[in-house]
């Protein structure tokens, strides 16, 4: 959670809100940057979805509703570590089939590093994406639980690096 300082530099606003000083206190939650982030991602084009299971259901749900923050469904997909001035995000996506894939993780780092910074004047140090599946259009039927992701090489070290 970053908090503002009441006198001197802001440590939530790296200094540019020079006319709160003095004036009180600002929390930025976890939350609040989950749900920026959360949002931020599913506006990125090539995400079909964000989170696993449950998340992901409200989350592709909520998230094409016109005027939908999809907070709840942001604050259970996307996982962050506040600190006083910097911030960390981890986020699982479902990605559109044709899309690629190094190049969709460098649009999402920098759609929600400039979509939190400004928000929050919180440094993004660290944004960890992780690919759980690909969106192939007509599978919307199948049963999504299935593989979460697991090793199907049956277990042992990693046959590649």
């Amino acid at each position: 959670m970053a908090d503002t300082e009441p006198l001197g530099e802001s440590t939530a606003t790296g200094g540019r809100s020079e006319g709160s000083r003095g004036r009180g206190r600002t929390t930025i939650t976890d939350n609040v940057v989950a749900t920026i982030a959360g949002i931020a991602i599913r506006e990125t084009e090539g995400v079909h979805s964000v989170g696993r299971g449950a998340s992901k259901a409200l989350g592709a749900v909520t998230g094409r509703m016109s005027g939908s923050s999809s907070s709840s469904g942001a604050r259970r997909a996307v996982k962050v570590e506040v600190g006083e001035k910097q911030t960390a995000i981890d986020v699982d996506v479902e990605v559109e089939y044709g899309t690629p894939i190094h190049e969709l993780a460098d649009l999402i780092r920098t759609h929600v590093t400039d979509t939190v910074e400004t928000m929050t004047g919180l440094e993004v140090v660290e944004i960890n994406i992780v690919v759980f599946d690909v969106h192939i259009p007509g599978d919307d039927d199948e049963d999504d639980s299935g593989d979460e992701g697991g090793s199907r090489s049956g277990g042992g070290s990693p046959r590649v690096q």
